[in-house]
């Protein structure tokens, strides 16, 4: 239970201080500390991210932050996404699952590096 605990308070903060999702957390912490195998990690990270981010949203969007429109394309366009994404999750292997969430953390990294040193050469220029 502690460990549960541990996991959604640490999501939580990095899901609203960085705006990532917190299955980013949640999934590797659920397999790591609490034993659960990729498949039901990856379940369980969805039903967990749902109040993060309704609680996320609620108050970026009382900073004006929430582009509404945009929203509510993505999200529309996501229940789509991820109802072909457990049909496929279920179709394949858990060590398919993981090395595939692993490879997918390593892409988001390395664009954000990539991205991070662009923007500080542009500041050496200007």
């Amino acid at each position: 239970m502690m460990g549960a605990i541990a996991i959604g308070v640490a999501a939580g903060i990095v899901a609203g201080l960085l705006g990532v999702g917190g299955g980013v957390l949640f999934v590797p912490g659920l397999v790591l500390f609490l034993g659960l195998d990729q498949h039901q990690a990856e379940a369980t990270s969805l039903l967990a991210i749902v109040p993060v981010a309704l609680l996320g949203t609620y108050r970026q969007d009382r900073y004006g932050n929430v582009q509404r429109g945009d929203a509510l394309l993505l999200g529309l366009m996501s229940v789509a996404g991820a109802a072909g994404g457990v049909a496929l999750a279920n179709a394949l292997s858990g060590a398919f699952l993981r090395d595939a969430f692993a490879a997918l953390i390593m892409l988001v990294a390395a664009q954000l590096v990539r991205r991070t040193l662009a923007t500080g050469d542009q500041a050496k220029k200007a």
